[in-house]
């Protein structure tokens, strides 16, 4: 990192475009974005690959961010990187089941064709839709949360004092 470093400040000084970055450190950066996509808490996404891929590429666009004096553990600052490309793929991942899901409980697909006939001449709800309607309901909560959170954030000090005056006038 430190060699690559240097011949990019060089490569700057001469008016030339930075070195490609070398094979070694590209291997590295896959290393890292596979093996962290074995951990349990990422394993059992059947989006894996996709993960691997933001990490890697994660790592690529920010590699030149990397400034050597001001870390010595460039393992932990490319893991840093990968682990969250891997969160932003999960939420993007949830959103389009999301999505997909909404559409289709609007469109009342599940309406029609949710139930089949077992050997017994009884009809059953496909398993495959049981959570539909509870996954729809979890994430529209938690976005509502992130947002009130967010609006509670924004109030900053005048929040404070209502609450500090609703404290009050209880009291």
């Amino acid at each position: 990192m430190v060699d690559y470093r240097t011949k990019c400040d060089i490569a700057k000084k001469e008016g030339k475009d930075d070195p490609p970055i070398p094979e070694y450190i590209g291997e590295c950066f896959y290393k890292i974005s596979e093996n962290l996509s074995h951990i349990h808490k990422f394993s059992s996404y059947s989006f894996r690959e996709e993960m691997v891929g933001d990490g890697i590429e994660n790592s690529i666009m920010y590699f030149r961010n990397y400034d050597p004096v001001k870390g010595t553990n460039p393992f932990a600052y490319f893991t840093q990187i990968v682990y969250y490309a891997f969160l932003r793929r999960i939420a993007k991942e949830k959103k389009q089941l999301y999505i997909k899901y909404k559409a289709t409980q609007q469109f009342g697909i599940l309406d029609e064709g949710e139930m089949y006939e077992d050997e017994n001449g009884n009809m059953k709800q496909f398993e495959m839709y049981d959570n539909i309607s509870e996954y729809i309901q979890v994430y529209e909560d938690k976005k509502k949360e992130k947002k009130e959170k967010k609006e509670l954030k924004s109030k900053g000090l005048d929040n404070f004092i209502e609450i500090e005056i609703d404290y009050v006038k209880e009291n």
